[in-house]
């Protein structure tokens, strides 16, 4: 048989986090009791409230098919949310679309903007996703290599430095994963007036913009001067109401911006499941939801401590102290090895799971990537044998 598969398809790499994922899932069916610091998932139930008027909305026949852009009803208090949170006003009608997920809403804006030979620049270390979705568009990645020794902080001159005539537009994650770096204001603000200079969109996935730490401010870059009209925002409920499996998602962006995603949105999903969209209208805005979500914004800043601390305490690893999400990015080229040879050890050998960054950035072959959103039972364990085998390649 002739080759059947598309020039786009084959662009695609590989996602090294779903390869360790599946990797670590085939250790635990052996029965090997992995530590699971490799996926960004919280470890927390859904609150309550959300679960309780979900399963109402099955019971009261919410199965039918909704809007396109999702029931005007969580529209409306997604628009409420938004403006409260950053001083935003879209209006509902023409300016928010419910996305079966944020990876649908990232796929969904980027297939609609970016053409082949367009340029889309993108800070590394980054979420897997852009990059293959750019390639897969047909347009071309370029990798703007962040430091570790001022925390993954943009670099607007470096941006600046990579602009062509064929740039089309700026992928930036805030708070970013895989570095935990929640960017400055005078950073955003340095590269919106370059957006605007050149005439850019920039597709801004702000999924963790609720978790921040040691006085981190999140700046959403949409509400800096002359971005509201040029920005996508991606957002949705996975990170911080621990709703990974129930994929939903948003996209808030002007009229102009939306209407061409809607297109693109309804050739995909046609629109995302009508009850658990009705759930999260009966009980997003509860007290009771709002509680839930503070206990576990707090429990992921204790973990965070927690995590940063006994890193720090094993010789020969160096993390990155994050100020937002919930990952760390952790040097080990003292221990001699590479990030994607520790990785692969540490699993094999004490049953650790964790990210090797090469797959995140190619300047990143350093280090590796730990999710801390696992219990804090999984923290202490995964630390000591962390420190195990760090001490045994070391002696």
């Amino acid at each position: 048989m002739r080759d059947m598969v598309s020039e786009n398809a084959k662009r695609l790499e590989a996602s090294p986090i779903r390869a360790i994922l599946d990797r670590a899932a085939a250790l635990r069916a052996q029965g090997k009791p992995v530590i699971p610091f490799s996926a960004g998932e919280p470890d927390f139930p859904t609150p309550e409230p959300i679960k309780a008027a979900t399963m109402q909305a099955i019971a009261d026949n919410y199965s039918h098919y909704a809007s396109n852009r999702g029931l005007p009803a969580l529209r409306k208090i997604l628009a409420k949310k938004i403006q409260g949170d950053t001083g935003l006003a879209y209006d509902p009608e023409t300016e928010i679309l419910i996305t079966s997920s944020g990876a649908e809403a990232l796929n969904n804006s980027i297939l609609t903007f970016v053409n082949p030979g367009d340029e889309v620049i993108i800070p590394t270390p980054a979420f897997v996703s852009y990059k293959n979705l750019v390639k897969f568009a047909g347009g071309t990645f370029v990798d703007i290599p962040l430091r570790a020794d001022n925390g993954f902080q943009l670099d607007a001159d470096e941006i600046e430095a990579h602009i062509t005539s064929k740039t089309k537009m700026i992928i930036l994650n805030n708070p970013n994963n895989p570095s935990g770096a929640v960017y400055s204001r005078e950073v955003l603000e340095r590269v919106a007036a370059l957006a605007v200079k050149y005439d850019l969109l920039v597709l801004s996935d702000e999924m963790y913009s609720r978790l921040v730490y040691d006085g981190a401010e999140f700046i959403s870059m949409a509400a800096l001067p002359g971005m509201r009209e040029r920005t996508i925002v991606v957002s949705g409920f996975s990170k911080s109401y621990a709703m990974t499996g129930w994929r939903l998602g948003y996209i808030a962006t002007a009229k102009e911006l939306a209407g061409p995603i809607l297109k693109v949105h309804q050739y995909s999903t046609t629109c995302s499941p009508t009850f658990i969209q009705q759930g999260l209208v009966n009980s997003l805005e509860l007290p009771e939801t709002e509680e839930a979500v503070k206990e576990m914004l707090a429990a992921f800043a204790r973990r965070r401590e927690m995590i940063v601390k006994g890193l720090q305490a094993i010789p020969n690893i160096t993390p990155v102290v994050p100020k937002g999400a919930f990952y760390v990015m952790v040097d080990v080229s003292a221990t001699g090895k590479s990030g994607m040879e520790f990785a692969q050890e540490l699993l094999e050998e004490h049953s650790v799971a964790t990210v090797p960054a090469v797959g995140l950035g190619d300047s990143c072959g350093d280090y590796i990537r730990i999710s801390y959103a696992a219990s804090d039972e999984d923290i202490q364990e995964g630390l000591r044998r962390m420190e195990a085998f760090v001490k045994a390649i070391s002696k």
